[in-house]
């Protein structure tokens, strides 16, 4: 990915050199000490090799030839002139610096690739270890103390606080944590809490304060099912759980920052912001000029059911989607109160992988949510996930109330959380997606895509091919198995004669060499990718800028896949809690990553000039339909129609029932 040493770095040592020459032989010749002529030494070829490295990596200089050559040309006549003045007026060439210089260019980059490379083996080593062939998905060593201490609740604050760390919203003072240079603003509520009486009720706004509350805790995760490789499942859970978490790089500006609000990964049953993969020190540290956000939602029976067939249920008129809801009304909170934090409310990104990709598929077509973000990256999340008629979660509300031995919303409204946690771990299988009512979402999300519903957002769409895998890390082996046949009947629902028939002629082909369920979890890879394209496809006919990512990178450990996991590592820098989901970052490929997200947080252009990233050539990632490759640790740009599915019959919509 990046090379060792360049020509650059070379045109950088010619200059270098004669400082650090000069600056020794003028100290020595002048008399001082042999310590202050080290101190001189180092002083003028540091600042020397600091100040010609600006030049010779500057954009200027690398995105255009004539002045590259020039700007070389210059740099050697440079040298050439300082090796006659100090052989002419010194007696000393700096030839002998020169070659220290050169050593010193090729030595260092080497030792570094070696180092790293040791380390990263030890790492790898580690993960095999504790993995061993990742037959049991993903498991986490998580010590006592640390459970204990991201456990911890804010207080109200009566006293002294921190006012550099403070910030004052339209819903009180927040006093949050300092980490270096970044500052982070832990489990600040961005809507009344769904309780008691709020309970199943679309999210209500916070009423105006000038109370004063530490925000140094992350607020409880929702209400979930604990699936065996979920993280989240050891952080405490609440119904109370509409909270978000602000990170803030640097100093404090005039200008604005730019917004990233991540939205947290599963299936809709499970996930939070309490996940390490969603953290944004790493990013916000080489990044200052940029603020973070994720935050909570309300999932799985609390978050998207339906009650409007049993009595009293027209009480809670908005369960059908609430989930969504509580997301729309995280991104109202931003929009009003991220100033405060020094956020633009006018450049908003948002950023989800899975489960809450599909949810910003959602959201950018429904009008509630119209100008509440500018710009969306969505890691294999598709609309294909959506139910279109509510009879799903009527079907799940019957369940319920025999689990519950309830017949109305009052008798649900009485039960107590752990009651309705017990029921929605039994009735996981039969747990729903958001619903497109007409109402809150377009009936036909793909049509809506078409149709210009998302216009004015930029997209990147990330689509992976190893995503089942991923899946199956998270749930366990189990559960997924039978998620694959139900998957089935919901893909064969979808097609139509032509669909099914290029589809049973794919399975049986695959199963002469592999198992039934093999080719299935093979089908249903390419289904997603599949689906995930199609909304790409409608983007662009629609006018929007569409920047495709599809990640092909080998996992370390096979069972454990590769996908949604390393991709959000991988833009964001999280190489620790990569390493807990078994894998090791390449930190090259995500130095890359994160400079291409940082452009399209900031609006630019996604291209890189040559040494923009030292030791990188200059790369321009094409729009749709090219896509951003990443395989083997490379990147390029090309086509992925024929990468994606071996089913050419499902790239047409003739497949498809209308």
């Amino acid at each position: 990915m990046k090379k060792l040493f360049t020509i650059d770095d070379f045109m950088v040592a010619l200059i270098a050199a004669l400082g650090y020459g000069f600056g020794e032989t003028i100290a020595s010749l002048s008399g001082w000490s042999v310590l202050m002529c080290t101190v001189a030494c180092f002083a003028l070829g540091m600042a020397s090799e600091e100040i010609i490295s600006k030049i010779v990596f500057s954009k200027a200089v690398q995105n255009n030839p004539r002045i590259k050559v020039f700007t070389f040309t210059a740099i050697i006549l440079v040298f050439l002139a300082g090796q006659y003045i100090s052989i002419r007026w010194m007696g000393v060439s700096m030839l002998e610096y020169l070659q220290e210089e050169f050593a010193f260019v090729v030595v260092l980059p080497v030792l570094g690739f070696i180092v790293n490379l040791l380390i990263r083996l030890y790492q790898i080593r580690k993960i095999r270890s504790r993995y061993e062939d990742g037959g049991e998905g993903f498991v986490f060593d998580l010590k006592k103390e640390d459970i204990e201490e991201t456990n911890r609740q804010n207080q109200p604050i009566t006293g002294e606080y921190d006012t550099d760390c403070a910030v004052k919203t339209k819903n009180g003072i927040y006093v949050g944590e300092k980490y270096g240079k970044f500052v982070a603003y832990l489990g600040i509520p961005y809507a009344k809490p769904p309780v008691g009486g709020l309970r199943w009720k679309a999210p209500e706004p916070l009423p105006a304060s000038d109370a004063v509350f530490e925000a140094k805790n992350l607020g409880a995760s929702a209400i979930q099912v604990e699936h065996s490789g979920s993280i989240v499942k050891h952080h405490r859970q609440s119904e109370d759980c509409l909270t978000l978490n602000i990170g803030v790089g640097g100093e404090k500006t005039e200008t604005l920052k730019p917004v990233l609000v991540l939205f947290h990964h599963g299936d809709l049953t499970f996930g939070g912001s309490a996940d390490p993969l969603l953290y944004g020190g790493n990013f916000g540290e080489k990044h200052p000029d940029t603020v973070f956000v994720s935050f909570n939602f309300r999932l799985g029976i609390f978050g998207f059911i339906d009650f409007s067939e049993i009595p009293g249920g027209e009480s809670c008129p908005d369960t059908l989607n609430l989930g969504l809801l509580d997301q729309i009304a995280a991104l109202k909170w931003i929009k009003e109160n991220i100033k405060a934090f020094g956020g633009d409310p006018e450049r908003i990104t948002v950023m989800g992988s899975e489960a809450g990709a599909t949810s910003i598929f959602m959201l950018a077509v429904s009008d509630e949510a119209k100008g509440l973000f500018q710009r969306a990256i969505i890691v294999s999340g598709s609309p294909a996930y959506v139910y279109n008629t509510p009879e799903a979660s009527r079907a799940l509300t019957k369940s319920l109330l025999k689990e519950t031995r309830t017949e109305t919303m009052e008798e649900l409204m009485a039960l107590d959380t752990d009651t309705l946690k017990d029921a929605s771990q039994r009735l996981w299988k039969n747990m729903c997606a958001p619903v497109c009512d007409g109402k809150l979402i377009p009936e036909n999300v793909y049509q809506a895509l078409k149709d210009g519903k998302a216009s004015g957002i930029e997209f990147i769409i990330a689509i992976t091919s190893d995503e089942t895998d991923v899946y199956r890390s998270f749930i366990g082996n189990e559960k997924c198995i039978g998620e694959i046949s139900s998957t089935m009947a919901d893909i064969r629902s979808c097609l139509n004669d032509t669909g099914l028939s290029a589809v049973q002629t794919y399975l049986e082909a695959q199963t002469a060499s592999s198992s039934e369920l093999e080719a299935q979890m093979e089908l249903l890879e390419q289904w997603l990718a599949l689906s995930i394209y199609r909304a790409a496809v409608r983007l662009n006919e629609a006018g929007n800028r569409v920047h495709l990512i599809y990640w092909d990178e080998a996992p370390l450990i096979e069972n454990l896949g590769s996908g949604t996991v390393d991709v959000t590592a991988a833009l964001l820098g999280n190489d620790e809690a990569l390493r807990m989901y078994g894998n090791v970052l390449d930190k090259d490929l995500s130095e890359i990553l994160q400079t291409l997200l940082h452009k399209f947080l900031n609006g630019e252009s996604l291209k890189l000039y040559t040494n923009e990233i030292k030791g990188v050539d200059a790369f321009d990632w094409k729009k749709f339909p090219r896509a951003l490759i990443v395989s083997d640790g490379k990147l390029q740009c090309d086509k992925i129609e024929d990468r994606i599915t071996e089913i050419k019959e499902l790239l047409n919509d003739d497949a498809y029932k209308s």
